[in-house]
């Protein structure tokens, strides 16, 4: 279980941190700050539903369109919307995502030790098992980081 990009990509957004109230609508109507706070929502809420899940009840049924973004290594913006759970508060707070990025770098590190059914639910990739959750997480993330460097430049 290779995490260095998750790593790397964690990292990025410890950089990016001081920019968090930056905001460029012509870009993302959501503030970089936003944009951390949720990478970071997902990847501990995914990490916590992996450890929670009940690898007996994980089921081989990966999308379609799953298979096609994670084929070209990306997500394309604009065309989903957070789930509720992820959804960042109106006002992010620099100390709350410092918080989620300690809990984040020490959740990835759990991964490795989880069964290999061990999975969460994805509202269009359905199931997702720790083979491919860091593959899911690194795109993710760096979706989101990357639209955070295009508001910071």
């Amino acid at each position: 279980m290779n995490t260095e990009k998750l790593d790397y990509l964690l990292q990025r957004i410890e950089g990016y941190i001081e920019n968090h109230e930056v905001l460029k609508l012509d870009i993302s109507k959501a503030s970089v700050g936003w944009h951390l706070d949720h990478s970071l929502k997902v990847v501990n809420a995914v990490v916590k539903t992996l450890q929670e899940s009940d690898p007996t009840t994980y089921k081989n049924n990966f999308s379609f369109v799953g298979k096609v973004f994670f084929a070209l290594g990306f997500f394309p913006r604009g065309k989903a919307k957070a789930p509720k759970h992820v959804k960042p508060p109106e006002v992010v707070l620099k100390e709350d995502i410092i918080l989620q990025l300690e809990i984040a770098k020490t959740n990835i590190k759990t991964i490795s030790s989880l069964d290999n059914n061990a999975y969460f639910k994805h509202p269009l990739f359905r199931h997702i098992n720790k083979k491919r959750v860091v593959r899911f997480l690194v795109l993710h993330t760096n979706h989101h980081v990357k639209i955070i460097n295009e508001i910071t430049s």
